[in-house]
């Protein structure tokens, strides 16, 4: 293990109390409340050597260290994005660092836009596989032959029927589908928009994508989850803006959080 992920594990584990963590989540813009709602060890990204700062609002850039239910967890407030930086591989020592605190799996969730009619804003879904229309790649400039990660499993089906079994227990809807990842920070034309509803996509945004190749490369167990906030470029007149994404996260979000709660309190390892 490289030694600063070893000294952030060190500091994490010191403060915390927590040795191995079970599950890791990371949470999307607008999504950020429901680390408020775990009581556990906060400690805020600038406390963490080399973590990147979530630098858009919506974001909670603090590390929660939490046990719920017997089950020992750490929340990610924020993310860091591609657009952000230029950088595909930005979030990778904050997940080498989780993988350093021996984790198996990892929750992503994101705001995103629906392209399908059926997912309409305030609803959840739950994702099955992607589509990179941005063509990065995070292990880009990797040098060992470990960087030929094999996707065709991206996500998790153990995971995901976890998900699906915690959000009928909750009365949550939780269909399944294809998220397709822009680099941001514009959002897509109406023409883009349509191209990925024929390539087969069934939402659309700007992160979480880079983090399962990550989370595949060291050896995660990745499931995904977004909270849809907008009908995509061209389907509805609404105003595509950040500060809409926020207001609308909420609503899913709640939603999630109930999700997310029961799968962590039922977790079976």
């Amino acid at each position: 293990m490289d030694v600063n992920v070893q000294d952030t594990v060190n500091l994490i584990q010191n403060r915390s109390g927590i040795g191995k963590v079970d599950v890791a989540l990371v949470l999307g813009s607008g999504l950020s409340s429901f680390i408020d709602e775990i009581e556990g060890t906060s400690i805020d990204y600038s406390d963490l050597p080399d973590f990147p700062h979530a630098g858009v609002s919506g974001h909670a850039p603090k590390l929660k260290l939490a046990t719920i239910g017997g089950t020992n967890i750490a929340i990610l407030g924020g993310r860091m994005h591609y657009y952000e930086r230029g950088e595909a591989d930005v979030m990778r020592f904050p997940l080498e660092v989780i993988a350093g605190l021996e984790t198996t799996k990892l929750i992503l969730t994101n705001a995103a836009g629906s392209v399908r009619e059926a997912y309409q804003p305030g609803s959840l879904l739950r994702i099955s596989d992607h589509l990179n229309f941005s063509g990065l790649n995070p292990l880009i400039g990797e040098e060992t032959d470990r960087r030929f990660v094999a996707l065709d499993g991206a996500y998790d089906a153990e995971i995901g029927a976890a998900l699906d079994a915690s959000a009928a227990a909750v009365g949550v809807e939780l269909p399944n589908g294809v998220y397709t990842w822009f680099s941001g920070p514009s959002f897509e034309t109406p023409a883009e928009i349509r191209a990925t509803q024929v390539l087969g996509g069934d939402a659309v945004g700007m992160s979480t994508v880079p983090e399962v190749i990550l989370a595949r490369f060291l050896g995660l167990r990745v499931g995904a989850i977004s909270t849809i906030t907008n009908m995509g470029a061209g389907m509805s007149d609404e105003n595509l803006s950040h500060e809409h994404t926020k207001n609308m996260a909420p609503i899913g979000s709640a939603k999630l959080a109930k999700v997310l709660k029961h799968y962590l309190e039922n977790y079976k390892g």
